[in-house]
């Protein structure tokens, strides 16, 4: 019989991508301003620093996906629902942020 992860285990891990991916979603921001204000280097520093929390939310996921894969049985919980979309909007948002960088540079 395999195991149960716990309910506050999975809400750990989902706070936990939570707050790495909202790291990251404010630095991301804090790069539109500096790519607004043409101040590229600060902007590209911004987005490497919302990457580096991105691959910890991402890390915290991987990490619940290992449990899966090794045969643990997850319920899955809303509050995890909400991490997910968090971490994947994040994600999409660090995307468009990169290419308006380069069209920002670009046009400057």
């Amino acid at each position: 019989m395999s195991e149960t992860i716990s309910s506050e285990e999975l809400q750990v891990t989902a706070f936990d991508i939570i707050l790495h991916s909202g790291n990251a979603r404010t630095l991301i921001h804090e790069g539109f301003k500096d790519m607004r204000q043409e101040k590229f280097e600060e902007a590209d520093e911004q987005l490497t620093k919302a990457n580096e929390e991105i691959l910890q939310a991402h890390k915290a996921q991987t990490n619940l996906l290992k449990e899966y894969a090794s045969g643990q049985k997850i319920e899955m919980e809303i509050i995890m629902v909400h991490a997910q979309d968090h971490l994947m909007t994040t994600m999409t948002l660090l995307e468009v942020a990169t290419e308006m960088a380069y069209l920002y540079q670009k046009h400057s």
